[in-house]
């Protein structure tokens, strides 16, 4: 098959990566791609969110089969794009990746087919926000009801920084459209968790759990980003707990989808909160996690791409999957300054002795060839991924990795796992 991956973050990087090991793949092509996704895919300059351009190369190129990577387009619907074409596609139609693109669908979904969540009300009124929160006190969650690059979400400490939460979106325009109705939630305490299931819009194929790490800096301060770094298996996600996940929270999700005539063909990443009373839905995405993918595929020892294709042919209640019972974990490495001002150009040394660390692969998000030099091009520019059989071994041999790497202007965390490393048996 001839296959295209659309996206050039580190998400297409470990997407390609897996593909390109498909004995079904007989030619990879990646737009617009990264200097990393160069080294296993032919990349051409097509824009992420451009459905048409992205169409017309597809017919150019003859392609069998197209994988969407990242969230814009898929709610943008270039998955619609792709049928409406006659060409075959891993993704959601836009009706179904509404499950992200609008926080308030998911919310009455969940509301409808009895989806354990958190309480929320949705708002485009600033002073009915504003009273809403007084009322409820804090802590409390205020997020941007549309996409928001994962920093649309605010967990506010106080009802001040709540109030200034929903004036920044609504009346300052912080995050444009996405920011024009809010969800005000309530705050769950527990601990945060990834789980990933294939479905093809009636059958569904559980994969595995990670654990990403939002926040900016160690110890989980400063500002959320799109992920600092994850890891695979989760123990607080054990088997009885996964089961109950898919049986609450996920396969609820896939039939109320199919009865309202919207069915949802792709991946499903729920986002979970686990407390004392099991796990609740914090909100959904329509495609692989970021960085959370590349864990998944490190540990994946199956053939990806024929249950990629079955999604979109259906059949997938007739496919297994088989993977590594061995550790993942990636640690992020980041411009300065990100997910606020930062500066892209700068250059990155010392990438090639990185990866010769046992059991280390280097995924590439943000970056761009300057001749025989690597560019920093982006927020979050490399994902330092390691495989080992304990976690805590995979996080020394990813450090090690990072290490190794020569970027002054770059920044990571280096307590990426703190909760399974520090979890007592």
């Amino acid at each position: 098959m001839r296959i295209l991956v659309v996206g050039g973050g580190g998400r297409e990087h470990a997407l390609c990566w897996a593909i390109s090991a498909s004995p079904l793949c007989t030619k990879l092509y990646c737009a617009p791609g990264n200097a990393g996704i160069a080294q296993v895919a032919e990349c051409i300059d097509v824009g992420t969110e451009d459905t048409a351009g992205q169409v017309a190369l597809a017919q150019r190129l003859k392609i069998d089969f197209v994988v969407i990577g990242p969230d814009a387009p898929l709610v943008a619907g270039m998955a619609d794009g792709f049928t409406a074409a006659g060409i075959k596609v891993f993704g959601p139609s836009k009706a179904a990746a509404q499950l992200e693109g609008s926080k308030s669908f998911t919310k009455e979904l969940c509301r409808r087919h009895n989806i354990p969540t958190a309480a929320y009300e949705r708002f485009t009124d600033l002073d009915k926000a504003i009273a809403y929160i007084k009322a409820q006190g804090a802590p409390i969650v205020v997020k941007a009801d549309g996409l928001a690059a994962g920093k649309g979400v605010i967990v506010a400490e106080t009802v001040d920084q709540a109030i200034e939460a929903v004036r920044d979106m609504l009346a300052g325009n912080r995050f444009g459209a996405a920011g024009a109705a809010v969800v005000i939630e309530e705050f769950m305490a527990g601990e945060e968790v990834s789980l990933f299931a294939l479905t093809d819009g009636e059958h569904v194929l559980p994969l595995v759990g990670a654990q990403d790490h939002k926040r900016a800096f160690d110890g989980d301060k400063g500002p959320h980003t799109g992920g600092m770094g994850a890891y695979s298996p989760v123990p607080i996600l054990d088997a009885a707990m996964f089961d109950r996940a898919m049986r609450e929270i996920i396969l609820p999700t896939v039939r109320g989808m199919k009865a309202e005539c919207l069915p949802f063909k792709g991946v499903l990443y729920a986002g979970l909160m686990i407390d004392g009373n099991g796990p609740r839905l914090v909100e959904y995405n329509c495609r692989f996690g970021d960085p959370e993918c590349q864990v998944m595929m490190m540990r994946l020892k199956s053939d990806i791409v024929p249950a990629l294709i079955a999604c979109a042919d259906g059949g997938l209640n007739h496919l297994a999957l088989r993977w590594s019972d061995q550790a993942a974990l990636t640690v992020i490495l980041a411009t300065k300054g990100y997910p606020d001002a930062y500066k892209n150009g700068s250059e990155i040394r010392g990438l090639a002795e990185a990866g010769k660390v046992e059991g280390v692969e280097i995924f590439h998000a943000g970056t761009k060839s300057d001749g025989t030099r690597i560019l920093a091009n982006g927020g979050r520019v490399l994902n330092v991924t390691a495989m080992a059989p304990t976690v805590e071994e995979a996080r020394n041999r990813a450090y090690r990795a990072v290490d190794l790497i020569d970027w002054p202007e770059g920044f990571c965390r280096r307590d990426i796992a703190w909760r399974a490393v520090g979890r007592k048996p």
